[in-house]
């Protein structure tokens, strides 16, 4: 091969790494995603838990759609106030919010409950519940206390007590994911200065409560003909608190016969 093959060749592959090159610049910037500062600003501020409990896929998710107008400034529930003040001040809006705690609707522990049977088995509400009669748990509505919302909460905001799981809420982030995880439906979201919550989940009679737990609703009615906000509902003979109504006066829990308002 003569020289002349040898610089003509070169010449020729220069040339079409240069075209090459002029080609690509030209399309990343034609097709290039336009990233939007605030997006970026609001996802540095977001605590980086991707715990979902803002219900979007993760911190990258709600930053999105906070940058969008699509969700609030206070949106993270595990950032709390001071992320949703900080994001206020990058994208404008109301950083305020009611701040909501997780609380478990069971106040049957091992000296107030009944146990069905034995239970052989691993030690997870999720397995037991496919154990004969839903679980060992005598009520079908109780709480098991096998933990499987403790091992849930990346905060550790939640603890078995006498065989029953219990919120810390200075602890407690919002997540929701031991709301996700009780198989019994047990956790629900609450606000932080609830006046008053009904610490059961049973939905059986009264007299068929009382054979199995000292503890739970009977589905009297008296709480909900004291209140004087009707903030208290029995439905499927169960009371039920409307927290918008309620304005912790404390005449249900008084006058409650089972003493199972808090």
């Amino acid at each position: 091969m003569d020289i002349q093959s040898i610089i003509l060749a070169a010449v020729v592959v220069s040339a079409v790494g240069i075209f090459a090159g002029i080609l690509l610049g030209i399309a990343s910037e034609k097709f290039k995603v336009k990233v939007d500062e605030n997006e970026i600003k609001v996802r540095a501020l977001l605590p980086g838990n991707n715990c979902g409990g803002c219900g979007y896929p993760g911190c990258d998710g709600l930053a999105a759609a906070i940058a969008k107008g699509e969700a609030k400034p206070n949106g993270c529930p595990v950032g709390g106030e001071a992320v949703a003040k900080a994001i206020a001040e990058i994208v404008g809006g109301d950083a305020d919010g009611v701040r909501m705690v997780a609380h478990v609707m069971c106040a049957g522990d091992c000296n107030k409950a009944k146990d069905a049977y034995e239970y052989v088995g691993p030690k997870d509400c999720r397995f037991a519940a496919n154990a004969p009669g839903g679980g060992p748990k005598a009520c079908s509505f109780g709480c098991m206390g096998f933990g499987s919302c403790k091992q849930a909460c990346q905060f550790g905001a939640i603890s078995i007590i006498d065989g029953v799981a219990v919120v810390d809420r200075d602890k407690c982030k919002s997540c929701g994911m031991c709301v996700a995880i009780c198989p019994r439906h047990l956790i629900s979201m609450v606000p932080d200065e609830a006046g008053a919550i009904v610490e059961c989940s049973s939905k059986e009679f009264g007299k068929d409560v009382k054979a199995v737990c000292s503890a739970g609703c009977i589905g009297c009615g008296i709480c909900a003909r004291s209140c004087p906000n009707e903030a208290i509902k029995v439905e499927n003979n169960l009371a039920k608190v409307d927290y918008e109504k309620c304005t912790g006066c404390s005449e249900c829990k008084s006058k409650c016969p089972a003493k199972i308002i808090k």
